[in-house]
């Protein structure tokens, strides 16, 4: 099998570097909301900070599989305040549609290259962005839905604190 191009391993590293920072966006979302004393919240995202972190493990492994230097970069501080549940949740949907813009872009750019192999990784991670804006979205419409009552906030905390590690 052919060594990674220059180019797709740059935007490979990129991609692992994004991956890390959403862990650490989500790490500081559930401190939030631990602080807000929402815990089913703070367990949701604690455990997509662990699921983030898989995904960007991933892609050193690849990298280093296909005989690519993995080059991490720092990463970006996240905020420390995310304002009100439907806020903080709506952030983490328009988090995942950047995620999903930049999964493309490094599809486009593989596809150009013609690099099969690192098309099927990929695929794998196009399909992880459907499911993460989509339950990312559905917390966000029950947000909606709730509006203000405190009760409905609190039954919709109980249910994100039923998510299992994947």
């Amino acid at each position: 099998m052919p060594a990674l191009s220059s180019s797709l391993l740059s935007a490979l590293n990129e991609q692992i570097n994004a991956e890390t920072y959403s862990a650490y966006l989500y790490l500081a979302m559930s401190a939030h909301c631990a602080a807000e004393n929402l815990p089913g919240a703070a367990h949701w995202l604690r455990l997509q900070w662990q699921e983030e972190l898989g995904h960007a493990t991933k892609l050193v492994d690849y990298v280093t599989e296909r005989g690519g230097r993995v080059k991490l970069g720092a990463i970006a501080e996240p905020p420390a305040e995310f304002g009100s549940p439907l806020a903080l949740f709506e952030s983490v949907l328009e988090h995942e549609k950047e995620v999903t813009a930049s999964i493309y872009r490094l599809c486009d750019l593989a596809s150009a290259e013609k690099d099969h192999a690192a098309q099927a990784l990929l695929q794998w991670y196009v399909n992880e962005q459907v499911e993460e804006e989509n339950s990312a979205a559905e917390i966000v419409s029950m947000l909606r839905l709730a509006g203000d009552s405190g009760s409905a906030l609190l039954m919709i905390d109980r249910q994100l604190a039923q998510r299992a590690a994947a």
